[in-house]
């Protein structure tokens, strides 16, 4: 498969004018010597710089395999890399940051390794990691610890875009938000976290531009992180989540109202009572989220078969070429 194979190479740039020739040109002598057939898409993510210029100059001097996606304004680094691999033709997708940090070196071992462990994913891990301490590592640590709690993909480094996957697996899913650095998890919902690996990749300090990330995004990834949750778990039964809170609430209301009518029964003035407004409004808010649940399963029932979709995916089918029955 390796020799056959096709590699398309997703960059997002923006504002990165010092970095695209010194980018082009370290991509094509890590893949110079690789056994398969590639090209490079540049996707210009709104750059008001000479970024797009300088993108196009690399087109027309390394030839066709080279193309150029310019977006109409900035999108955001997860729409940029969506367009990318809309565009791709390849049988396999790497992904990779434009501002140089990223070694396209790692490429061809992470395809080899894909490859002979027929995975679906292999993700970077900056293990040696050229930032700051306090404002990216640290960060970051506590992050991919925290998202790999709750997806179940355990990842030491969760924010590198250096990435291969199979271009079947992530031409499935679909990125919106601010949602890359949760691709693996995303992955995970088409395939298996038993097909996603990752290994240690190089990482180099910057050296032109400026960092577009910051600690404003810790609340970002916090919301996203809560929406990967959900979908990760309920896609397919939203009313199990709406059921359980209105079960909840319920339960709680009722057993209020409970305390508050034997009180009644002593001879206890519940009507001024704060527990008995709390209690009337868990209830109400449990037959809202009983209603909820109704309506989000007759939504995800109505989402999935106007996509002719389904809540599973099939890897490959083991069986005969013959259309063969048993029995009389």
């Amino acid at each position: 498969m390796r020799n056959s194979a096709r590699l398309s190479v997703v960059v997002p740039v923006f504002n990165e004018q010092d970095s695209i020739a010194a980018l082009v040109e370290r991509i094509h002598q890590a893949l110079s010597s690789a056994a398969l057939r590639w090209e490079l898409i540049l996707v210009n993510d709104g750059s008001f710089d000479a970024t797009h210029a300088r993108a196009v100059e690399a087109c027309a001097q390394y030839g066709s395999h080279v193309r150029v996606v310019d977006l109409y304004r900035n999108f955001g680094q997860t729409a940029a890399l969506q367009a990318g691999i809309d565009h791709a033709r390849g049988d396999l997708i790497a992904t990779m940051d434009g501002d140089l940090q990223n070694d396209p070196c790692d490429i061809p071992a992470m395809i080899e390794r894909l490859v002979e462990q027929d995975l679906d994913l292999v993700a970077g891990w900056r293990k040696d990691r050229k930032d700051g301490l306090w404002l990216r590592k640290l960060p970051s640590r506590l992050a991919n610890a925290l998202i790999g709690r709750v997806t179940g993909v355990r990842l030491h480094d969760y924010g590198c875009t250096l990435k291969v996957f199979r271009a079947s697996i992530v031409r499935d899913v679909r990125l919106y938000g601010e949602m890359h650095r949760f691709i693996p998890a995303w992955v995970a919902m088409r395939t298996g976290p038993n097909r996603i690996q990752e290994m240690p990749v190089r990482h180099h300090a910057r050296k032109h531009g400026a960092s577009k990330y910051g600690l404003s995004r810790t609340f970002r990834v916090i919301i996203d992180l809560a929406v990967v949750f959900f979908f990760l778990r309920y896609q397919a039964r939203p009313g199990h989540f709406f059921g359980l809170l209105g079960f909840g609430l319920g339960a709680l209301g009722v057993l209020a109202l409970m305390h508050l009518f034997v009180l009644k029964l002593g001879g206890v003035d519940i009507g001024g009572r704060p527990l008995f407004l709390t209690a009337v409004m868990l209830v109400v808010l449990s037959v809202q989220m009983f209603s909820t649940a109704v309506l989000a399963e007759m939504m995800s029932r109505t989402y999935f078969e106007s996509r002719e979709d389904t809540h599973y995916r099939i890897r490959q089918i083991d069986a005969p070429a013959e259309d063969g029955w048993y029995g009389a």
